[in-house]
């Protein structure tokens, strides 16, 4: 009997940017031959009929029916509504909620099994922010995901086809903080915190990605990684004896590097993977490398989630131009996890258009 097609979860982000944009553009793919997947995506139907007809592209559109997958070419979605109506390219932190919403929902499908596996199109966080007052702040998709499911702690990272040394040509920078003012990295790398990304980090690296002991670089938070405490105790006080202990364990993890050569191919080519110990150091280079054909994965969530690398390019909203392949790469990993975590002992053969 035929394997039913994992039922992969999209959500198409900000209204105004060009996650409905790149949505659309799956319409004219036939996911199940193509990706081994159902995509399923949840959008505001008027919105995605506007914005195709802006976008000069035929879509049909037909409302998600579980046990009924639609022929190949119509786009399947959940319809939640908007809130304000839509101007391409124009934020209006009114339609705040409904971004929200679509996260929520997304969220309970997975959680319930009625969705394999989520993937998020970009939204916009300050606008979100805005909306949103005097409420506790949104730092983002990542450490929304962890509080909706109730991880205790959560890994970014990023991944894609570079030219980097990796032997399967892979770059992946994950991050032991993420959207934080920089002001307050150093305090919130804790020997606690970056044994929490490191266990996780492994793990996952090991279940999802079939590395028997994945080999870490970890890059050092000061420059030259403290200069032997001349520019910052971090190194010595906190980065070092975590990797020692762990390391007493068979951990592989090579560091603290200095970031300024961690990312050259003589060095990356001793391992499989970057820990990185803020945002802008590991994805600055990384978004240099792969920017657009990337994807964003969340480690240590109890549900799969995948997204794309770009954000919401609100000049491209409507123009027709937007490019699909991070969305696409992005849904082939939410689909090859999905597909694994059902035969854990297979991993598929790599899609073509994955990273």
């Amino acid at each position: 009997m035929e394997r039913a097609l994992p039922v992969i979860a999209i959500t198409s982000g900000e209204p105004a940017g060009i996650g409905p944009d790149i949505c659309l553009l799956l319409a004219g793919r036939d996911s199940a031959r193509e990706f081994g997947c159902r995509p399923v995506i949840f959008a505001d139907r008027d919105l995605l009929i506007a914005r195709a007809r802006q976008c000069g592209l035929s879509v049909e559109v037909r409302d998600y029916e579980p046990g009924c997958p639609a022929p190949a070419g119509t786009l399947e979605i959940v319809h939640i509504p908007l809130i304000a109506p839509v101007t391409s390219g124009k934020l209006d932190p009114a339609n705040s909620p409904y971004v929200l919403a679509l996260l929520d929902r997304a969220i309970q499908g997975c959680q319930r099994g009625e969705f394999a596996a989520l993937v998020t199109a970009p939204l916009h966080k300050g606008i979100i922010n805005e909306a949103l007052r005097q409420k506790k702040p949104f730092t983002g998709h990542t450490e929304y995901l962890a509080e909706k499911t109730g991880a205790a702690e959560v890994v970014m990272m990023l991944t894609g086809k570079s030219g980097a040394a990796h032997p399967d040509g892979m770059l992946r920078v994950a991050l032991a903080t993420t959207h934080l003012p920089l002001k307050a990295v150093a305090d919130a790398i804790t020997p606690a915190k970056l044994e929490s990304i490191l266990r996780i980090l492994v793990t996952e690296l090991k279940r999802k990605y079939g590395f028997p002991n994945p080999r870490v670089l970890v890059s050092g938070l000061n420059p030259h990684a403290g200069e032997e405490g001349h520019l910052g105790r971090e190194e010595i006080e906190i980065i070092q004896p975590t990797l020692e202990k762990l390391r007493a364990e068979g951990f592989s993890l090579i560091g603290p590097l200095p970031a300024d050569t961690l990312f050259t191919p003589p060095i990356l080519a001793l391992g499989d993977v970057v820990l990185a110990m803020y945002h802008d150091q590991g994805l600055a280079p990384l978004k240099y490398a792969v920017f657009g054909q990337g994807i964003n994965v969340t480690l240590g969530l109890p549900i799969i989630r995948t997204s794309v690398d770009h954000g919401t390019a609100l000049t491209l909203a409507g123009s027709g131009k937007a490019s699909p392949q991070s969305l696409i790469a992005a849904l082939c990993e939410a689909t090859r996890q999905a597909v694994l975590q059902n035969t854990p002992h297979a991993f598929p053969t790599p899609c073509p258009h994955c990273p």
